[in-house]
């Protein structure tokens, strides 16, 4: 990590903070931290404008942003931090600063109330104003620190503060004040009293279960703690149950004791719902109903990472994300949003995916994806570099030594260093090489000549050039008296089931003063036996030949196998296919549309048939009578 340079990265990133506006501490800190080479340099923005550090209002402990006295029409509003170096600038989500308190209580008296035993009362809180809207609601009884605990019949509301008694009883004579504690600003006030006087009836009436308090369709994140309140007046005091409608409550839900409150823990997409709470007496039941939708904050599915690209290449990077609302995409780079581009070569964009074709040195910098819904954002960072180098064979130069044997092939590897990929050119002496039916340069900048003669001797030089330069190097080639390797008995393509063997054969004449090793390759990879014991395993049938035994064959065996025969002087190869047919894959993609009373259509995209032509599909249904799967139709 020392010496390497790179692009700033987040450590920590500012988050949505509360002010107590009566705190004491008359500071408040915004963090920020990145990691970066050479070191990282911040600057921070409110509500979009660039905050100017040169008064004593702000200052900057390393990259966090300390406010003093903090007040709310100068502080409050959203914050970003903007880290930068020389390989560019990222910007960190936004953090909301606000201002919490809680007023106190009216100073106005509050009117008794006068109500006959045996029917509900309602007494209202009427909380001051405050901010956040995270209250807790208590009513104290007489004289502090006595207070109401709510059961059965009594009721305090955690969304209006209000306090039910479903029938009033001779025994709640008293006096009752609304104690409202408030969490973020850690302070609690408490309302004027109001005395409460039940008045004897004659004869009680009853009266029949009356749903008062109502819980409203509730939206929740995916793992969160959800809270519905329910609550009946009537005489006799109503019995609540709770039910999802037509399917069972979650398993993670609990009723409280006193029935009023159904708790949802870590609430999960399956939980969403229509939910209803029940009350009941003798004289009558009422029900509610509301529901309950459960949203997911983004979620990546695919992000973008560092990455390296020569220059004039092309970038596709994609970058995906899930969640409920379905979030939506935007890129930025170095902290600028990029604009989708008219011109033809301009990046473009595709459902989050960022593509950039011909990169040149301008396309570099630090990168931004960013997925968001109505919960929140999150961010995926990476750092494009793109490379620009004047070939260079300073870590892989031309073999010095070429050897090869007469009437052989003669292969020379040219591997330079370069962005773009470079050209090539090869040179004996001072003469080009050209393609010709005996001598080829590949397109990786590879020699390759086939039955060297003596004629071939001398001194060749691989050139390698792009935009940038050129460079070259050089190896001399003698010749060996040794005879060439050939393949004298080629393997031969086969064609397998599932499940069985296929054998490859491969026999080479060679120089007898010198190894000959046969190497065994699939598609172009070597063969690795130790990791592939299960399925490959060779036998040498004598000095000139080699055997591969391919073993309980399975679909991703087939392909193109290569028999190089290898001496150091030189190589043959030969190679043969082998098809491997097996059972069909499964169909992709099945859609179900045009749904009717008694009908659907279906459609699917055909599976691979892995050599074995499909001959029909069978299409199997299950419904609510029957619990088996039958086929309806082939």
């Amino acid at each position: 990590e020392e010496g390497r340079r790179y692009g700033p990265v987040f450590e920590e990133q500012p988050i949505d903070t509360i002010y107590p506006e009566e705190s004491p501490e008359g500071r408040v800190s915004m963090n920020c931290r990145a990691r970066g080479n050479p070191s990282v340099v911040y600057k921070w923005k409110l509500n979009s404008w660039d905050i100017n550090l040169d008064n004593d209002h702000y200052s900057m402990v390393g990259g966090n942003l300390m406010i003093t006295n903090p007040e709310k029409h100068k502080d409050a509003g959203k914050y970003i931090c903007i880290a930068t170096n020389e390989y560019g600038t990222i910007v960190s989500k936004e953090a909301t600063l606000s201002f919490g308190y809680l007023d106190p209580f009216s100073t106005d008296e509050r009117f008794a109330v006068e109500i006959k035993e045996g029917i509900g009362a309602v007494l209202l809180c009427e909380a001051p104003y405050h901010y956040p809207d995270d209250l807790t609601y208590r009513w104290l009884y007489n004289e502090f620190p006595t207070f109401i605990h709510p059961d059965r019949r009594r009721f305090v509301s955690q969304t209006t503060g209000n306090l039910y008694i479903a029938k009033v009883e001779s025994t709640d004579i008293g006096n009752y004040s609304c104690f409202v504690s408030s969490p973020s600003v850690t302070k609690s006030v408490f309302s004027k009293s109001i005395s409460f006087i039940p008045q004897p009836e004659g004869s009680v009436k009853r009266y029949p279960a009356d749903i008062k308090v109502r819980f409203k369709d509730t939206y929740a994140t995916v793992g969160q703690n959800v809270t519905l309140e329910c609550f009946a007046l009537g005489n006799p005091v109503p019995e609540i149950s709770w039910q999802k409608v037509s399917e069972q409550l979650p398993s993670s839900a609990e009723v409280s004791t006193s029935g009023a409150i159904l708790n949802i823990f870590n609430i999960q997409p399956e939980d969403e719902g229509t939910y209803e709470c029940k009350a009941e007496n003798s004289k009558g039941r009422d029900t509610h109903r509301s529901r309950v939708y459960v949203q997911a904050y983004p979620e990546w599915i695919k992000q973008i990472n560092d990455t390296q690209r020569d220059i004039g290449s092309t970038l596709t990077w994609p970058c995906e994300a899930k969640g409920n609302p379905v979030p939506s995409i935007r890129w930025q780079k170095n902290g600028q949003a990029k604009k989708k581009k008219k011109k033809r070569l301009g990046p473009e964009f595709r459902r989050g995916e960022l593509k950039i074709n011909s990169l040149s040195l301008e396309d570099a910098g630090m990168y931004q994806c960013i997925a968001e819904n109505s919960l929140g954002s999150i961010y995926a960072n990476a750092e494009l570099k793109v490379l620009a180098l004047a070939p260079t064979f300073e870590s892989s130069p031309v073999k010095k030594k070429l050897l090869a044997a007469k009437g052989g092939r003669l292969i020379v590897h040219c591997k330079p260093k370069a962005a773009p990929k470079p050209r090539f050119f090869w040179s004996k002496g001072t003469e080009m090489l050209t393609n010709s039916s005996r001598m080829s340069v590949w397109r990786d900048g590879t020699l390759e000549i086939l039955n060297v003669t003596k004629m071939d001797e001398g001194s060749y030089t691989c050139v390698a050039e792009n935009k940038r330069g050129k460079a070259n190097s050089t190896g001399t080639l003698s010749i060996t008296a040794v005879d060439a390797t050939k393949i004298t008995l080629a393997p031969s393509n086969a064609d397998v089931t599932v499940g069985e063997n296929a054998t490859m054969q491969c026999h080479a004449s060679h120089d007898s003063t010198l190894d000959l090793t046969f190497i065994w390759s699939v598609n172009g990879y070597v063969i690795n036996y130790d990791k592939e014991k299960d399925h490959y395993e060779r036998n040498l049938m004598s000095e000139a030949g080699s055997e591969l035994i391919i073993k309980d064959v399975h679909l991703r065996h087939a392909g193109r196998y290569t028999c190089t025969a290898q001496t150091i002087v030189d190589n043959a190869t030969a190679s043969a296919d082998l098809v491997v047919r097996g059972p069909p894959g499964p169909p992709g993609g099945v859609r179900v549309e045009d749904i009717k009373d008694t009908s659907v259509t279906l459609t699917w995209s055909r599976g691979t048939d892995n050599h074995s032509p499909i001959s029909k599909y069978i299409i199997q249904a299950k419904n609510i009578l029957s619990e088996d799967w039958k086929d309806v139709k082939t």
